[in-house]
């Protein structure tokens, strides 16, 4: 080929590219998992409404256009569709947490932040939260294991920055997991409540996720 027709020889030529930079096979993939991130988003909401078991793959897909038999090209039951989505915020919360402890800074401004990340998951991702906190049980016994395992992970997370604090340095490693425990059911209620300012939603439940932590008991 002479050097003029190898200059004129298109950028894609017999790559199977696409003029706009990307394969077929690419866009394709990408699309499918837009799509499947819509159904998870319309589960959520659905599920934190109605509960799992008040809700039907076929209601998830036509909230998103999806046709019933087209659902299960995505998902093949609402129960693994379940696992994923509680699965993925499992795993959000604990590498969140990891972030938020390995940043460093002194106990209380660690602890501080951890409240921060998890109060902004809450305010976020209500749905997810709700759904969640409510029918866990209804996971795999797989995805359930692998769940509450993230989620012990996380409360030691939270435990070691409690007792680290000097409010809390002279608890007990049992007392500093209830507290933690306890401070999460008052948090993770908050996505049931009726609408709220957002920022005065943040402000209020920081000050009692602090309060709950540190709140000194009388024998």
């Amino acid at each position: 080929m002479s050097s003029a027709e190898s200059a004129h020889t298109t950028p894609d030529s017999g790559s199977g590219v696409a003029s706009g930079g990307q394969r077929p096979s690419n866009r394709r993939s990408a699309a499918k998992a837009a799509r499947r991130a819509e159904l998870l988003t319309a589960a959520a909401s659905q599920m934190a409404d109605r509960g799992f078991a008040g809700v039907r793959l076929e209601d998830i897909g036509g909230a998103v256009g999806v046709s019933g038999p087209a659902m299960y090209r995505h998902f093949s039951s609402k129960t693994e569709l379940l696992d994923e989505m509680l699965l993925d915020i499992s795993r959000r919360l604990y590498t969140g947490g990891r972030e938020v402890v390995q940043r460093g800074g002194s106990p209380a401004e660690t602890l501080d932040a951890l409240i921060a990340f998890h109060i902004d998951v809450l305010v976020t991702k209500p749905d997810l939260i709700a759904v969640q906190d409510r029918d866990l049980s209804s996971l795999t016994p797989e995805a359930n294991h692998e769940v509450r395992r993230l989620q012990r992970r996380y409360v030691e997370d939270w435990v070691d920055v409690l007792m680290s604090d000097d409010e809390g340095h002279a608890l007990e490693r049992q007392e500093a997991r209830v507290r933690v425990h306890a401070m999460f059911g008052l948090l993770n209620s908050s996505p049931r409540l009726p609408d709220f300012d957002p920022d005065r939603l943040r402000s209020l439940l920081r000050t009692m996720a602090l309060a709950a932590l540190r709140v000194p008991v009388t024998s």
